[in-house]
């Protein structure tokens, strides 16, 4: 894909949309996983997986901010013209990527009691929480590898294999939860297995592809080692977006333990309603992806009219295809909700959900967008701050001032989008400012 030359419109959106769709098929393990145990392992094996779902969010946010580092590094190899440097960094970005996999593994395995005890998860299903999450771990490697494999692809504009990738994985995930759980009766810890294995199969086919290119995104073993200045120049803009995407579910697990104070159905119907919420965040995400790797090669080659141009319709299709999901939604609530679980009790907390959060999730195109296009022009500490205190300094104030006071469930839900407001806000004017400060350099 040309990035640097002709229309831009219909490249962003050719270039999002399988991004979203790979993304939503990378949920639908998880989603797979809390519909086969609400349907056929019962409600405290549903609770169990729910238990689990701010851990998990806190991996899966971690490697997708982590994986922006090479996107940006090589798409900008790529607008610079210096093609000869792009392998050195591909095998480093792969290296790196498998030893920081195993670390986070390894990490994930000596804490997840502590965490979920923290959060307040019930004596009841801790047992079984346990189970599913530290199986889930066991893929934490494979999934840093795709990220950072699929990351290669996309930088220079590739995103339909890692869609297709996912589609076959995906597939052989939700075969393999019917198997486990209902012909096998494993229950959480089948549905976790399932999804380990489709994070080695996607793995697999991603680093077959690389590895039978024959230019210079061409990848093999024998070449794997680490070079410590190509790192340094991943990791400077991969380090704040991982963290950024970490902490964003730390503040999760903050108000995971309000929603635990609701007991077993309200942690059952939250995590039912989270799917719907990531399917949608996930299309915003998917443009927030498109700035990115659009900014850092024209930003490379040194267009900045052009760059502005891609952050507004960024921001306009972020926004706006990310509301048409969610209207779906909202329509047809009781039928989505209804695939998950046929407790009364538990819709009644998902239904709360969804229309407290998910109908306004096209507000998280602000801040995905505009801190996307900062970092495609190297400046990635700022807006990983402000989201930092956008959504768990926020989050905690209001947590401790309003839902102390006012304990409901839907005021606890309620802070999501005022913090999304607050952050996409706050990282606007640090993009105004940025974007005046270098069009006068330019000027000059």
């Amino acid at each position: 894909m040309d990035m640097l030359n002709g229309g831009l419109a219909g490249k962003l959106i050719l270039f999002a949309i399988p991004l979203a769709f790979s993304s939503i098929l990378q949920q639908l393990f998880n989603s797979a996983d809390v519909a086969v145990v609400g349907r056929f392992a019962g409600d405290r094996a549903l609770a169990a997986v729910g238990s689990c779902v701010a851990i998990v969010g806190i991996y899966v946010n971690l490697l997708a901010g982590l994986a922006v580092g090479p996107n940006a590094v090589l798409a900008t190899l790529i607008g610079q013209k210096k093609r000869e440097r792009i392998n050195s960094t591909l095998h480093t970005v792969i290296t790196f990527g498998i030893l920081l996999g195993i670390g986070l593994m390894a990490v994930g395995m000596l804490v997840v009691r502590i965490v979920l005890e923290a959060s307040g998860t019930p004596t009841e299903v801790m047992d079984e929480a346990m189970i599913y999450i530290r199986i889930y771990l066991l893929g934490v490697p494979f999934m840093l590898t795709y990220n950072f494999g699929s990351a290669v692809l996309r930088s220079y504009g590739d995103t339909r294999r890692p869609m297709y990738y996912l589609l076959i994985s995906g597939s052989v995930n939700v075969a393999l939860n019917l198997v486990f759980v209902i012909g096998c009766h494993l229950g959480v810890a089948g549905v976790a297995i399932a999804t380990a294995i489709s994070n080695v199969l996607s793995t697999a086919m991603v680093l077959t592809h690389l590895y039978r290119r024959d230019d210079e995104f061409q990848f093999r073993f024998h070449r794997m080692k680490i070079e410590w200045k190509v790192l340094k120049r991943v990791l400077a803009i991969g380090i704040p977006a991982g963290v950024q995407g970490a902490i964003f579910s730390v503040s999760n697990v903050f108000i995971q333990t309000g929603i635990n104070s609701f007991g077993a159905d309200a942690i059952a119907g939250s995590s039912l309603a989270l799917n719907f919420e990531y399917f949608t965040y996930d299309i915003s995400a998917a443009f927030g992806q498109a700035a990115v790797t659009f900014v850092s090669q024209n930003y490379g080659a040194g267009n900045i009219k052009r760059c502005k141009k891609i952050f507004w319709l960024c921001m306009l299709f972020g926004f706006g295809f990310t509301e048409i999901l969610s209207v779906i939604f909202m329509i047809w609530d009781n039928f989505f909700v209804g695939i998950y679980t046929t407790s009364s009790a538990v819709a009644y907390y998902a239904l709360i959900r969804m229309h407290r959060i998910c109908s306004l999730e096209g507000l998280t195109a602000t801040y995905e967008v505009e801190s996307a296009t900062l970092r495609g022009m190297g400046k990635s500490v700022e807006p990983s701050i402000i989201i930092i205190l956008g959504t768990v300094v926020f989050r905690m104030i209001w947590l401790v001032a309003i839902f102390r006071q006012i304990h409901t469930f839907a005021m606890l839900m309620d802070v999501y989008v005022v913090s999304w407001i607050f952050t996409g806000g706050a990282i606007f004017i640090i993009y105004l400012h940025h974007m005046k400060k270098i069009s006068k350099n330019v000027q000059v």
